[in-house]
């Protein structure tokens, strides 16, 4: 049996190597003094190949130089039938800033096949102009920097609805509400009860009795009496369930565990689980899963800490690892994936000690500031997030930086959607949502499915290649390892439903998923509508302008526009229940959507999903709590932001040179829902900051 326990383990050593034998050495620790015996450990070690196979599936691809360290490894779209005020349609009125959002399969995870650099595979992504994205409100003169050097360069820190910015800054365990009995409830639970029975019903407790069940017989036989004795066991003997029973013209009330032998399983395989992962094991058994105390909230919320990982990955790693369904945890927005971002999570009936626990064996994820309450979270209750950003190799002297913040200061940004909205491939999810609005199926399923040049998977190519050489479906299907990629679900339902049935077929795609191919398309003809409004009337109200009263928009007359201004202006998204600006901007919308092929006054949509109801967005934003300051680094793999974390274990902050190689910026920002802050950055550097010319920024740099 050792033997077969030291081959199962070594296995695995080629995927993790020093990391692996690490978290083995308390497996040798517990052979060694005998707390548990070799021939037992097979049992468990399946576990725990299974829990760090989730640090190899999701290793970060390195594209840049200076990652932090290695990493450990939607919300609901909602068309509302009144149209949104400032928030995002992707979001279902839950605004959330720079959020990946394109669906997982279409080329997000990128590695270089081939020799071929991942500047050269990007020379077929999206740029700014590409998706409306071409004026600028200021008047100074931009300067370059690159950034997202480093994903520690991104910090975003959650506004709460109370307007706190949040913080992970304790990882200690909240005291436990004290259960208060009245003392005359207390004797009689205690009195209820006799000597020999506690005796019992503690040896059951522990299982150290060989029955799996201690009977109490009730003499009296009121309802009363057995609520009591209920009641009593239940309240003394935590982990024990309770039922009456009748025998021979007798009542029994019956104790035993809740959750049977099962719970014998977890008290003897818990402490080598809970040492494998440096946790103190205990020896009795875990509470019963459904007792929870009443005074206590029941919702954990806790403050999520995570590096290079987006929110829904940290959530679907959590609830791997508490054995949970992901739609257990609730929070106001995701996060961007490139990033250090600190957030609210929300988690029903998990307690803070089992959620701390996980701080030991989790990497780029911690859990702390734990508290119990009686609501979970709602997306877009946040009032917005808070942005530490670090531009590094600016090239303007200190007089641009200082006119380019001032004027972010002042005047604001274009309240563009961000380049994160429209995908990175040579397909973009706007062309897909056309497709879906105009109902032309055949055009969707080929726009996802067809071969793309460009940055892709090794897997999808191949699946491409397959589904372009034989549209057969289930062969496809085969060349994908991961099934729950777009392209695997449209597949599966293909297979299923057949090619005659699209709708149905492409119905198997979560619903966030297929309702971001529309709301990028909205997004498209929302930037291009705007750059041409600010194109022909500039930073002034003008007649035939829209603002909002309330959450219903209200045409400008000339009088009213000259008593408002730029920030008071709305432009829609186009949809089933908004209006249009009276101007010929306004009438530019009818024209854009008419060469798309769609009608701008029937924008419902056979299939209810897809109909439009759309919204109304802000053109100008300004940021606020604006500060910022000109660095000097020598060394580009150094983190120049404090975290959270780095604070919590006292590590010294960084230290800036008053000479060095390297010059970078330092900004710090808050923005309200709904918006993107590579826009903020987009109008102090005056520079696309699509991936594409990012990355041919990055090469030239490195280079």
């Amino acid at each position: 049996m050792l033997l077969r326990s030291l081959l199962t383990l070594f296995k695995y050593s080629a995927y993790f190597k020093l990391g692996f034998l690490k978290k083995c050495l308390p497996l040798f620790s517990l052979w060694k003094t005998r707390r548990v015996s070799p021939s037992l450990s097979y049992l468990f070690i399946p576990q725990l190949y299974k829990n760090l196979a989730l640090m190899a599936e999701s290793k970060p691809v390195s594209v840049q130089v200076g990652e932090k360290r290695g990493c450990l490894e939607n919300k609901e779209d909602t068309p509302s039938k009144k149209p949104k005020v400032e928030s995002d349609p992707e979001n279902g009125g839950g605004p959330h800033q720079d959020e990946k959002e394109e669906p997982e399969g279409e080329g997000n995870d990128v590695k270089e096949e081939d020799g071929e650099t991942f500047a050269d595979m990007m020379k077929h992504g999206l740029t700014e102009l590409d998706v409306g994205i071409l004026k600028y409100v200021s008047e100074h003169e931009g300067f370059s920097g690159i950034l997202k050097e480093r994903y520690s360069d991104f910090v975003v820190h959650e506004i709460s609805k109370h307007g706190k910015i949040v913080h992970l800054d304790d990882i200690s365990i909240p005291a436990e509400p004290e259960e208060v009995q009245e003392p005359e409830q207390q004797q009689m639970d205690t009195d209820i009860l006799t000597e020999e029975q506690k005796k019992q019903l503690g040896e059951l407790q522990l299982f150290k009795n060989k029955e799996d069940n201690v009977f109490i017989e009730v003499m009296d036989d009121t309802k009363e009496k057995r609520t009591m004795v209920h009641k009593a066991i239940k309240t003394l003997f935590p982990g024990l369930e309770t039922k009456t029973e009748e025998k021979e013209g007798h009542k029994f009330i019956v104790a035993y565990h809740a959750a049977g032998k099962k719970a014998l399983a977890i008290t003897l395989f818990y402490p080598p689980f809970a040492l494998l992962w440096g946790i103190e094991g205990k020896t009795t058994t875990a509470p019963r899963k459904h007792f929870w105390p009443k005074k206590r909230g029941c919702f954990c919320h806790f403050v999520l800490y995570k590096e290079n990982k987006d929110t829904m990955d940290a959530i679907n790693v959590l609830s791997k690892f508490l054995r949970l369904r992901p739609n257990m945890f609730s929070y106001m927005g995701t996060k961007d994936k490139r990033a250090i971002t600190v957030q609210e999570i929300a988690v029903l009936k998990i307690t803070a000690e089992r959620l701390a626990h996980l701080n030991k064996c989790l990497m780029n994820l911690k859990l702390g500031n734990f508290c119990y309450k009686n609501h979970p979270l709602k997306l877009g209750e946040l009032q917005g997030n808070h942005f530490t950003v670090v531009i590094r190799n600016i090239s303007g002297t200190d007089e641009q930086v200082r006119q380019a913040l001032s004027s972010l200061k002042q005047t604001g940004f274009i309240n563009y959607y961000g380049m994160q909205r429209f995908g990175t491939t040579a397909v973009p999810t706007q062309s897909v949502g056309r497709a879906i609005l105009r109902n032309d199926w055949n055009e969707v399923v080929d726009l996802i499915l067809k071969p793309r040049p460009g940055a892709e998977k090794e897997f999808l190519v191949r699946c491409r290649e397959e589904w372009a050489k034989s549209q057969d479906p289930e062969a496809a299907l085969k060349k994908l390892p991961n099934k729950r990629c777009v392209e695997g679900q449209l597949l599966r339902g293909l297979s299923m439903y057949g090619k005659k049935n699209i709708v149905t077929a492409f119905g198997l795609i979560p619903r966030n998923n297929r309702l971001m191919y529309i709301h990028s398309y909205q997004s498209v003809v929302w930037n291009t509508m705007v750059s041409r409004r600010i194109e022909a009337f500039g930073l002034r109200a003008v007649e035939g302008d829209l603002m909002l009263r309330g959450t219903a928009a209200h045409v400008l007359s000339a009088e009213e526009a000259e008593n408002h201004t730029i920030h008071d202006i709305v432009m829609p998204l186009p949809g089933f229940d908004v209006i249009y600006p009276t101007h010929h901007v306004g009438k530019g919308y009818k024209e854009l959507l008419t060469a798309d092929g769609l009608d701008i006054d029937n924008m419902r949509h056979k299939v209810k999903d897809y109909s439009l109801a759309g919204a109304y967005r802000r053109i100008i934003i300004r940021p606020s709590e604006v500060s910022w300051e000109v660095i000097q680094y020598d060394d580009p793999r150094i983190s120049l932001v404090h975290t959270d974390f780095e604070k919590m274990e006292n590590k010294p902050a960084p230290v800036f040179k008053t000479e060095g190689k390297h010059r970078a910026l330092r900004m710090e920002f808050s923005l309200p829902p709904s918006t993107y802050a590579t826009m903020a950055i987009r109008e102090v550097l005056k520079l696309d900051t699509s991936i594409k010319k990012q990355t041919q920024l990055n090469t030239t740099w490195f280079n």
